[in-house]
C-alpha cells in the first residue's frame, strides 16, 4: 500500500484538486484508492458530493474519539473510499495538545485497521501544523503540487526542510516522490524559469542522503483549465464531469507516471537518514518553525530525569540550538574577562595584584599614571 501525502503550506496551489482527480485517475486504472481529508475546510469531502454533518463519522472522530478508520470510510465511487473532514477538525490540534505521541495518531489508527487499498492519498491543510505532521508520520511518499510562481518557489525550501526533519526524527522511510506543476502555462517565461530552478535544485541533491535525492518534476503538467474549476460545484471529478478535457488528460497522464513508479516505491522504515544536516536552500530564507520544536519534543522517548526541574522544563529544541560563546557567558552569569594590559608596577604591587586576582578599586588611575610616567 502506497501512502502519499499531497502537501504545500501555500494555499491555492491545487492540492485538493490534485488529490481528487489523481485519486479518480488511479481508480479508473483499476487501483483501490482511499482518500483522507485532513483539511478542516473539507474541500476534498465536498468535491465528492459529501456534505459534512455532525452525524457522519469523520476524521475528527477517528483522531479524537478513537473511532475505527473502517467506520469512517465512505464509498463514494467504484474503487474510491473517502474519510471525510469537518470543521470540528480545526479544534483537533488544541484538543490533542496534552496527548503523548499526538503527531502519530493517524499512523496508529491505520496500522490497527489495516484497510485494503492500493493507494492512500492524504490531502494536507495549507500549514505545517499537527495535522500535516500526522500525514508525514504515516506517509512513505510526498508529492508537492505547486504553481510555477516565485512565491510558491520560496515556500518549497521550508517545506523540504520540514520533510527532512520528520524523516530524521519520526519516519525514516519518508521521501519526496516529486513536484507536480499546476495551473501551468508553457508560453510564459516565468514558468520556464521556475522549472529550471527546480531542476537545478533537485540535481544538486543527487547521491546525497536527503529525502528528495530521487525526486522528479513530473513530466505531466496540469494546464490551466476552466473545467477543473467547474467540476467541484457539481460534486464530480474532472473525469466524470468532462473526461475529454485537458484537465482529465493531464491527470490521467500524471496517474500513469505514478503507477510507473511502483517498482521503486519505498516502504516505511526502509531508508534511514543519518549523519546529514544539510538544509535546502531553494531561494528560501531560514526562519523559526514551530514544527521543529514539536518534532524535537515528541519524536524521541522521554529520558530519565537527571536534571533539576527548572532545567528540564527547557524545550529540547531550544537546548539543541548552538549558542554563541559571548551569549553563553551572559546566560551563565559569567562576565567576559577584560583584555590584559602590560604595565610597569613595583614587585610588591605586582604580588598583591596577583594574590587578589583582580584590579582593586582605584587601581585604574594608578596604572594609567604608571604607564604615562614610567620613570
Amino acid at each position: 500500500m502506497r501512502i502519499i501525502a499531497l502537501m504545500n503550506q501555500k494555499g491555492g496551489v491545487g492540492k485538493t484538486t490534485t488529490t481528487v482527480n489523481l485519486g479518480a485517475a488511479l481508480a479508473e486504472a483499476g487501483k483501490r484508492v482511499l482518500l483522507i481529508d485532513l483539511d478542516p475546510q473539507a474541500h476534498l469531502t465536498i468535491n465528492y458530493g459529501v456534505e459534512p454533518s455532525a452525524e457522519m463519522v469523520s476524521l475528527y472522530n477517528v483522531l479524537i474519539e478513537e473511532r475505527s478508520i473502517l467506520e469512517a470510510i465512505h464509498e463514494v465511487q467504484a474503487n474510491i473510499g473517502l474519510i471525510p473532514s469537518s470543521i470540528d477538525l480545526a479544534a483537533a490540534e488544541i484538543e490533542l495538545v496534552s496527548v503523548l505521541g499526538r503527531e502519530q495518531i493517524l499512523k496508529k489508527r491505520l496500522e490497527t485497521a489495516q484497510p485494503d487499498f492500493d493507494y492512500v492519498l492524504l490531502d494536507c491543510p495549507p500549514s505545517l501544523g499537527l495535522l500535516t505532521l500526522n500525514a508525514l508520520s504515516v506517509a512513505n511518499e510526498v508529492i508537492i503540487p505547486m504553481q510555477p510562481h516565485f512565491l510558491a518557489l520560496q515556500g518549497v525550501g521550508k517545506l523540504l526542510e520540514t520533510v527532512h526533519l520528520v524523516s530524521r526524527r519520526m519516519n525514516p522511510g519518508l521521501k519526496v516522490a516529486g513536484i507536480v506543476l499546476t495551473m501551468f502555462d508553457s508560453q510564459t517565461k516565468l514558468s520556464a524559469e521556475v522549472v529550471n530552478d527546480l531542476n537545478s535544485f533537485i540535481d544538486s541533491a543527487k547521491g546525497k542522503a536527503l529525502p528528495w535525492a530521487n525526486a522528479r518534476i513530473f513530466r505531466s503538467k496540469i494546464r490551466r483549465n476552466i473545467k477543473l474549476a467547474e467540476s467541484p460545484s457539481f460534486g464530480k471529478t474532472i473525469l466524470s464531469y468532462d473526461g475529454a478535457s485537458n484537465g482529465a488528460a493531464d491527470y490521467r497522464s500524471l496517474a500513469k507516471e505514478i503507477l510507473g513508479m511502483e517498482g521503486v516505491a519505498v516502504a516505511p522504515g526502509a531508508v534511514k537518514m543519518e549523519g546529514n544536516t544539510e538544509r535546502p536552500t531553494l531561494n528560501a530564507q531560514r526562519s523559526t518553525s514551530n514544527v521543529e520544536a514539536t518534532v524535537a519534543n515528541e519524536a524521541a522517548p522521554p529520558a530519565a530525569p537527571v536534571v533539576p526541574a527548572t532545567a528540564a522544563a527547557t524545550p529540547v529544541a531550544a537546548a539543541a540550538t548552538p549558542v554563541a560563546p559571548v551569549a553563553a557567558e551572559q546566560q551563565g552569569g559569567v562576565k567576559k574577562a577584560k583584555p590584559k594590559v602590560a604595565v610597569l608596577v613595583s614587585p610588591e604591587e605586582a604580588a598583591r595584584l596577583k594574590a587578589a586576582n583582580k584590579v582593586p578599586e582605584g587601581a585604574a588611575g594608578k596604572v594609567a599614571e604608571t604607564v604615562n610616567n614610567p620613570g
